[in-house]
């Protein structure tokens, strides 16, 4: 990813991404042995698809409150996006100019949750009751970055974590981690060739030793066949709770994606394709299995 720091999105996107790329050692891992093979010179190089966030559906948060803030920085809200069985809500958001990541945010249903689970969720979240959006100065780059990594409700006790862990592994990700960036992408087409197909790189990622989530299979594919996605397993973190206990729990990880040409554009060489003549948004199948990338039967398998 590039951060030419020439306007507050730059800003943004560098306060999301750096603390990420620390903590997921997958993310220097793929890049490291990019340069070391001569596909790219920098990580740098890397054209990031789009990032991801997992929120709660309460009052004054959620999609509603935490889409405000890339509203504001010219972001337009796309699709809308049902996962019955896990219970959430998404959509994706084009960015302002084509350096920058598409955005797909999340939310759990929590009102169509079991009673218990609304009530230990709501034991965090009852305590927000105005849009913390709302009190953000958006115009500052450096509070909103600052923003992500803010403790807006209690750290979870061990116990709570596991009441909603048993129910929904998403709410635990999210009551532990907040808002912190759960995947970015790696445009896989954009590499050069030998790598520029799903399937050549996940052979690459399987070399280097990258555990990949083989939910749906290793390499998810739109109905369309226009969207490939696979993604690495979540690295287990030692998690230290409210009550001083500690369990490993999953953390974020790094998807991989491969956008292929729409039917019209599909004679031009891949090399001179433009963003708008691949194809676009997401397909509900494809992120369904993503999801899962932090999930025990991934994480434990």
């Amino acid at each position: 990813m590039t951060f030419s720091n020439i306007g507050p999105l730059d800003t943004i996107m560098k306060a999301l991404f750096e603390p990420y790329k620390n903590s997921v050692t997958d993310v220097n891992k793929v890049s490291e042995a990019l340069v070391e093979k001569g596909v790219i010179i920098s990580q740098n190089e890397i054209v990031n698809d789009h990032i991801a966030f997992r929120t709660l559906g309460v009052p004054n948060l959620g999609i509603a409150s935490f889409e405000k803030i890339f509203l504001h920085y010219g972001y337009t809200k796309k699709d809308y996006y049902f996962f019955e069985k896990k219970q959430l809500n998404a959509y994706w958001y084009s960015p302002p100019h084509p350096r920058f990541p598409r955005i797909f945010i999340s939310e759990l249903r929590v009102a169509d949750q079991p009673q218990e689970i609304q009530d230990t969720i709501k034991k965090y979240t009852n305590t927000i009751t105005t849009d913390p959006v709302d009190e953000l100065d958006l115009d500052k780059p450096e509070a909103v970055g600052a923003f992500f990594y803010k403790s807006l409700w209690d750290l979870p006790s061990l116990a709570d974590y596991t009441i909603l862990a048993e129910n929904s592994e998403y709410a635990a990700w999210v009551i532990y981690n907040r808002y912190y960036l759960n995947h970015y992408t790696i445009s896989v087409h954009e590499l050069k060739e030998g790598y520029n197909t799903l399937e050549e790189f996940n052979m690459f990622l399987t070399e280097i030793g990258v555990k990949l989530n083989n939910s749906g299979g290793i390499i998810k594919t739109s109905t369309d066949g226009l969207l490939k996605q696979s993604s690495s397993v979540a690295k287990m973190v030692e998690a230290t709770f409210a009550d001083g206990e500690q369990l490993q729990i999953s953390g974020s990880y790094v998807e991989f994606a491969e956008r292929l040409a729409l039917p019209e554009y599909e004679n031009i060489a891949p090399k001179q394709l433009k963003r708008s003549q691949r194809r676009d948004g997401f397909e509900s199948a494809n992120a369904d299995k993503i999801f899962e990338s932090t999930y025990s039967s991934q994480t434990k398998s």
